[in-house]
C-alpha cells in the first residue's frame, strides 16, 4: 500500500528555524520530525511517496530512495497552492488505496491502523484548548458534513489532523477552493465532497502533536520522553 507524505510547505511560523532547513528536518529530541512520520506508518505501507517543494533537496539527500526499507519516490509541488493541491501532483504514482499523511505532524501508528480499516477515513481530535485548526463537523449519524478552517474552535472541537485513507476516486472531484486563504484548495474540504457519494469513517485520535511553532519542538520533546 501507498503512503503520500506532504512535506512541500515553507514553515513560515518556524522562522528562523526554517530559513536554512526544511520544516520536516527540524529536530525534537535528536531526531527529525521526517523520523516520526516514518514511525507512525503501518506494516501495510510498502512505498511513500513525498510531495516536496521548499527545500526539497534536504529531504530527498535525507530519505534517499529507500527509506527504512520503504521505496521512496518523490513528486514537485512548484507553486505552493494548499493540501488538495499537493495531493494532486501525486495522482500520477498513485494505483490503489492509499494514505495522507503530513511531513511535519507526530502521529500515533495505531491511529492510522484504525484508519485503515476503512476504504476512506480522516483522523480527527478532540481539542483540549481553544485554537486554530479545522472544524470537523458531524451529523446525527457521525457522518462527515464539513471542515471549516478557523483560527480560534473552542476546546472539544474535532479537529482534522491532515491524515486520510483514500482511493483514487478522490480525483474525480475537483479540489475545492479555500474562501478564506487566497490561493490554496484544501483536501479535508474536498474529502468532504467525496464524503457526499462515500461514506467516510471518522476516526478520533489517541495522539496527535502538532508541530506549528518552535515551542512545540520543545513540548513534543516533553511528551515524548
Amino acid at each position: 500500500m501507498q503512503a503520500v507524505i506532504l512535506a512541500a510547505g515553507l514553515g513560515t511560523r518556524m522562522r528562523p528555524l526554517t530559513h536554512t532547513t526544511a520544516k520536516p528536518l527540524l529536530k525534537t529530541g535528536k531526531r527529525a520530525l521526517l523520523d516520526y512520520t516514518f514511525d507512525a506508518l503501518p506494516e501495510e505501507i510498502d512505498e511513500v511517496i513525498v510531495v516536496v517543494g521548499y527545500l526539497g533537496e534536504q529531504i530527498r539527500k535525507y530519505l534517499g530512495e529507500d527509506f527504512r526499507g520503504l521505496k521512496v519516490h518523490y513528486v514537485v509541488q512548484e507553486k505552493l497552492e494548499g493540501t488538495a493541491k499537493a495531493l494532486w501532483e501525486a495522482k500520477p504514482l498513485l494505483t490503489g488505496k492509499f494514505l495522507v499523511l503530513m511531513a511535519d505532524d507526530i502521529y500515533a501508528r495505531e491511529d492510522i491502523r484504525k484508519c485503515l480499516k476503512h476504504d476512506y477515513a480522516i483522523l480527527v481530535m478532540r481539542s483540549t484548548e481553544q485554537g486554530p485548526g479545522g472544524k470537523v463537523k458531524l451529523d446525527e449519524k457521525n457522518q462527515l458534513v464539513s471542515v471549516e478552517e478557523g483560527k480560534s474552535h473552542p476546546a472539544g472541537t474535532l479537529i482534522s489532523t491532515n491524515v486520510f485513507v483514500l482511493t483514487p476516486e478522490l480525483f474525480t472531484y475537483e479540489p475545492v477552493k479555500l474562501t478564506d486563504r487566497e490561493g490554496e484548495w484544501g483536501l479535508p474540504q474536498t474529502v468532504v465532497e467525496l464524503s457526499k457519494d462515500y461514506s467516510v469513517a471518522v476516526v478520533e485520535a489517541t495522539r496527535w502533536i502538532k508541530i506549528t511553532t518552535p515551542e512545540d519542538l520543545k513540548l513534543a520533546e516533553q511528551i515524548l520522553t
